[in-house]
């Protein structure tokens, strides 16, 4: 961990991004056709069974995962059951780039988190990639007129999304705890399959509080099937599996800058599938996320 940032891993942790920014696309495409909660699970359902042929060693009754039971229910809370519920929750109330852009606050998350709870030194370098960062962000929310930053609002969505990355922050700080089931960590499907295992009972339950007390319902058709089969393969396999190593490399306060391309890529998508056009502040917004991530990886 916490070796130089090179361009093979620069774009070992671009990939997540582009793939989490597809994610909201098609969360804002199926909000209509499935709840939230209940996307949310069968998402890692059919994740679950991509990752079997490979992982399936885990299920025993040796596997390491149940004398480290405890980490993995946590990993699996924060990164399977809540991150994307809250995600989709959002985005039944906000579009896909605004989600993504309130969740470019997340380096502030990562450096806040791992200075009060994982004992991080926080360096000027990284400090002052978070305001970059920020300030990316107050430009989309004020339209690119500072005036307006007194009469912003949050919407439901905007809040859900704050959650959802105050859990991913810890999330990656856990990810890059070192000494907790060595065994597993050096089998990529292994690792994120016993996250799954419990992240399912977690996102399982979510989905029946769901149904329980809402009038949920689910379209059936090939737009959902292919929006399922979407982001299982791609926002939860792959960008886990990139995700994951790109922490190992450069530790997670680094590779937390670098999911701020997800705006820039929710934009192009959005305006791709959805036709929601960005604007010139949009651009402005885009270029002080990515200078803050150049200034936070500098030595």
């Amino acid at each position: 961990m916490n070796q130089r940032l090179t361009p093979s891993t620069a774009l070992l942790l671009a990939l997540p991004p582009l793939l989490w920014a597809g994610n909201a696309v098609v969360g804002r495409l199926v909000h209509e056709l499935i709840p939230p909660m209940t996307l949310n699970f069968l998402r890692w359902v059919l994740a679950f069974l991509i990752l079997l042929p490979l992982a399936h060693r885990v299920l025993r009754r040796s596997s390491r995962v149940w004398p480290d039971w405890k980490h993995f229910a946590l990993l699996g809370l924060l990164g399977v059951g809540c991150y994307n519920a809250l995600q989709y929750l959002a985005l039944q109330t906000s579009t896909p780039l605004n989600v993504t852009l309130v969740a470019s606050s997340i380096p502030v998350w990562m450096l806040g988190v791992g200075a009060l709870c994982f004992g991080q030194k926080i360096s000027r370098q990284q400090m002052a990639g978070a305001l970059l960062s920020v300030a990316g962000v107050l430009v989309v929310l004020s339209r690119g007129q500072w005036a307006l930053l007194v009469q912003v609002r949050l919407v439901p969505g905007d809040v859900y999304v704050l959650l959802a990355t105050l859990a991913w922050a810890f999330y990656s700080w856990l990810l890059a705890k070192p000494g907790a089931s060595p065994e597993l960590r050096s089998d990529w499907a292994a690792f994120l399959m016993a996250q799954i295992v419990f992240g399912l009972g977690w996102s399982g339950l979510f989905a029946g509080v769901e149904w329980a007390v809402t009038d949920a319902h689910i379209s059936w058709g090939w737009p959902l099937v292919a929006a399922l089969l979407y982001i299982a393969i791609g926002p939860a396999v792959l960008a886990y599996r990139c995700w994951g190593m790109g922490v190992q490399r450069v530790g997670p306060a680094i590779a937390g800058f670098f999911s701020n391309l997800t705006p820039l890529f929710a934009a192009l998508l959005s305006a791709a599938f959805l036709g929601e056009v960005p604007h010139l502040y949009h651009a402005l917004a885009f270029l002080l996320i990515v200078s803050g991530i150049v200034v936070s990886s500098r030595r």
